[in-house]
């Protein structure tokens, strides 16, 4: 596979609003950085996107993220590994991303806004948005998973 193009460069004025995105939800979001990933992870599983996946393992095992959560993550309903707060996060992200198949159903709204403020759950909403964005920009521009390290992207 070669890339296509670099967004960055191509575009840096869009690109830099993407990342004052990300610059929101690491810093300003007041979400655990842990549940962070493991909500870019799950969007990237479903999307396919082997660069996002890469990138955000490597994220998350830097953060202190256990091997075990990762691998069992496409699972996380029959998975032990999972607080609650975080499934209803990666049940909100599914609902969010699989948007054709059901425009995140009432039931899913009602459990997951027991865990999370309202503030929260528009910041959890913007972080499966914004990973979902990068998803469609990896993908589309055929961005090469496998060189990207941790820290390179502060």
């Amino acid at each position: 596979m070669q890339s296509r193009l670099d967004a960055q460069k191509t575009s840096p004025a869009a690109y830099d609003a993407m990342l004052g995105l990300e610059a929101f939800l690491c810093k300003a979001s007041k979400l655990e950085p842990s549940l962070l990933e493991l909500i870019k992870m799950r969007a990237s599983q479903i999307n396919g996107c082997a660069f996002c996946l890469d990138m955000h393992s490597k994220d998350a095992r830097a953060q202190g993220e256990s091997e075990q959560r990762l691998y069992t993550l496409s699972a996380w309903r029959e998975a032990p590994f999972f607080t609650d707060r975080e499934r209803a996060a990666l049940e909100w992200t599914e609902a969010l991303t699989l948007i054709t198949e059901g425009h995140a159903p009432d039931d899913v709204y009602e459990r997951v806004k027991h865990y999370f403020s309202p503030e929260e759950l528009v910041n959890i909403t913007l972080a499966i948005i914004t990973i979902n964005g990068w998803n469609r920009i990896a993908i589309g521009f055929r961005y090469i998973p496998g060189e990207y390290q941790p820290g390179a992207h502060k």
